[in-house]
């Protein structure tokens, strides 16, 4: 009697399928072709899509392939390469750049002309400020009570503003600074109409030729030209005007005369306000350049009208006072 534990154990291996037409291998073929005929017209379409210039520098790299790899940018014709070429023809123009050494058509700028109708144009806009502010001085009840006294010009340092004395109406005291009533609201309308300009702005204070009792040893029409042409810059940003604008304030004693043939007149004695043009601020910012105050022919006449008035000083009162 044999032991039943010892009976031999048999695997059977079970074969699935026969394949044949029902198989999965034709599936997987399929799909690689439909994935490469995507990948095709996908081609087809960038390349239709694609600039002429792209094309150029796609074609220029499989011609010469180092020079991306060498001097680098986006392709043989980027402007950022330092080596030339991108095909066989040097003289092709499509693509970034022009591939070899081709000239640009170069462009000439006349600088003279630019400058000259620059300063047309600024003249031009000074020239519509000027009918500006004689409108406001009309439609002003203030400033038109004052109209004699406020003469406005145009000069070659721009629009030229003066307020200028008259005879029963001056806009100091004798031989002082202190800013009349009536000249202080003039100087702050002004100063309020003047703070919407662009343009800088330069002062001076003007005398007639009457020197002091002292002969200008101690104090003279320098020095009250001076404080009352600061007096006015003081007015004009009490007024409203940012201090910032004004770019110069001086004192021109009497050498720059309104009245050359009579240099002890009222009206020499003046505050000249200069909408100054865009020439005449460049000229004041520049070193070792001077700017003129007035023309060259005025401030000449004026050196001549104070050489007179010295002459004849001597037969003036002593005591006489600005």
């Amino acid at each position: 009697m044999g032991d039943d534990t010892k009976q031999p154990i048999i695997i059977k291996k079970i074969k699935k399928g026969g394949g044949g037409a029902h198989g999965g291998a034709w599936k997987i073929a399929y799909a690689d072709f439909v994935t490469a005929m995507m990948a095709f017209f996908m081609l087809m379409w960038l390349l239709g899509s694609t600039a002429q210039g792209d094309l150029q520098g796609i074609a220029d790299y499989f011609q010469n392939p180092l020079k991306v790899s060498l001097a680098g940018g986006s392709g043989s014709g980027d402007s950022s390469s330092v080596i030339q070429g991108g095909g066989k023809d040097l003289t092709a123009s499509h693509g970034q750049v022009k591939s070899g050494d081709v000239k640009a058509p170069r462009k000439t700028i006349n600088l003279q002309k630019l400058k000259a109708e620059y300063e047309k144009a600024e003249r031009a806009k000074l020239a519509g400020l000027k009918g500006e502010l004689e409108s406001l001085i009309d439609a002003n009840p203030v400033l038109r009570q004052f109209k004699s006294q406020l003469l406005l010009d145009l000069t070659s340092e721009g629009l030229r503003i003066q307020i200028v004395d008259e005879k029963n109406r001056p806009m100091f005291d004798s031989a002082s600074s202190e800013v009349k009533p009536y000249t202080r609201t003039i100087l702050r309308e002004i100063g309020q109409t003047l703070n919407k300009v662009e343009n800088h702005i330069s002062l001076a204070g003007h005398t007639d030729a009457q020197p002091f009792a002292s002969g200008g040893r101690e104090f003279s029409n320098w020095e009250l030209s001076t404080n009352r042409a600061n007096a006015s810059r003081r007015e004009l940003v009490a007024g409203g005007m940012e201090d910032q604008k004004i770019m110069r304030v001086v004192g021109m004693s009497s050498t720059v005369l309104f009245d050359k043939q009579d240099p002890y007149s009222p009206i020499n004695r003046r505050i000249s306000i200069v909408i100054m043009n865009k020439r005449t601020e460049e000229a004041l910012l520049a070193d070792g350049k001077t700017v003129d105050v007035e023309s060259a022919q005025e401030v000449q006449e004026g050196v001549l009208g104070t050489a007179s008035a010295a002459t004849s000083a001597s037969a003036a009162p002593p005591d006489h006072i600005p």
